[in-house]
């Protein structure tokens, strides 16, 4: 087990740079629409902050992958749950999606949706390149 929390600890601070990364874009594209002319001290620190642990949650729970003993399967669900709760309750938190079923239910629903459509491109693509590799070792 131990080893499993420091590979999580691991991966997180490889990629966390890329949460405050994102929210620099976003940010950014806001201001070119017009959406945002500022932000204060407050909210630029909050969104550095949480965009940070986003992405070190989201990179860290990989390695559920590694463990020997789920299956593909269960690892997903695992590895799924994780992403939406890290996802739904920082977003709640900073006030980026409003506390009320409609939005959280479509969050939730394009949640799921991006997540199966992601899931499905990386399965069908692992699998044939499992199949190439297979048929170049035969």
């Amino acid at each position: 087990m131990k080893k499993y929390i420091i590979e999580f600890l691991k991966r997180g601070m490889c990629f966390c740079f890329g949460g405050p990364l994102v929210l620099a874009i976003i940010y950014g594209v806001l201001g070119l629409l017009g959406e945002v002319q500022t932000f204060t001290v407050n909210e630029v620190v909050l969104g550095i902050f949480s965009s940070t642990l986003l992405a070190y949650i989201a990179a860290g729970i990989t390695v559920i992958y590694t463990i020997d003993k789920l299956s593909p399967f269960s690892a997903a669900l695992i590895h799924g749950v994780v992403l939406y709760l890290d996802y739904i309750l920082l977003y709640l938190f900073n006030g980026w999606l409003q506390s009320s079923l409609k939005p959280i239910m479509i969050f939730t629903v394009c949640f799921i949706l991006g997540y199966l459509i992601i899931w499905g491109i990386v399965f069908v693509a692992t699998r044939k390149c499992t199949k190439k590799l297979n048929e170049s070792l035969n």
